[in-house]
C-alpha cells in the first residue's frame, strides 16, 4: 500500500504515463521538449520527480506527444484508486 496521498499518487502515475508514451515512441527528452516550448532540464527534472510540472507543462508535453492528457488523468486516477484498494 502507498504512503502517498491520492493526490500525489495521481501526480506521480501522470507523469509516469507521459515518460512511458515517450519511450514507447522513442523520443528523446530534447525531441519533447522543442516541440512542447520547455528546455529539456525542465522535462528531465519533472520525469525523475524533482519537479512538479504545471497544467500548462502537462499540456505542452502531451501535445507533443499527441496524445490526450484528460485520458491520461482518467487512466491515473483510476489506476490510484486500484493502488488505495
Amino acid at each position: 500500500m502507498s504512503k502517498r496521498s491520492p493526490r500525489e499518487e495521481i501526480s506521480k502515475n501522470v507523469v509516469d504515463l507521459l515518460k512511458a508514451e515517450r519511450l514507447n515512441r522513442k523520443l528523446s527528452m530534447t525531441a519533447v521538449a522543442e516541440v512542447a516550448g520547455l528546455h529539456v532540464s525542465h522535462i528531465s527534472l519533472v520525469e525523475r520527480g524533482q519537479r512538479k510540472p504545471t497544467l500548462d507543462a502537462l499540456l505542452r508535453i502531451a501535445e507533443a506527444l499527441e496524445i490526450d492528457l484528460w485520458a491520461t488523468l482518467k487512466e491515473s486516477t483510476d489506476k490510484a484508486k486500484c493502488n488505495k484498494q
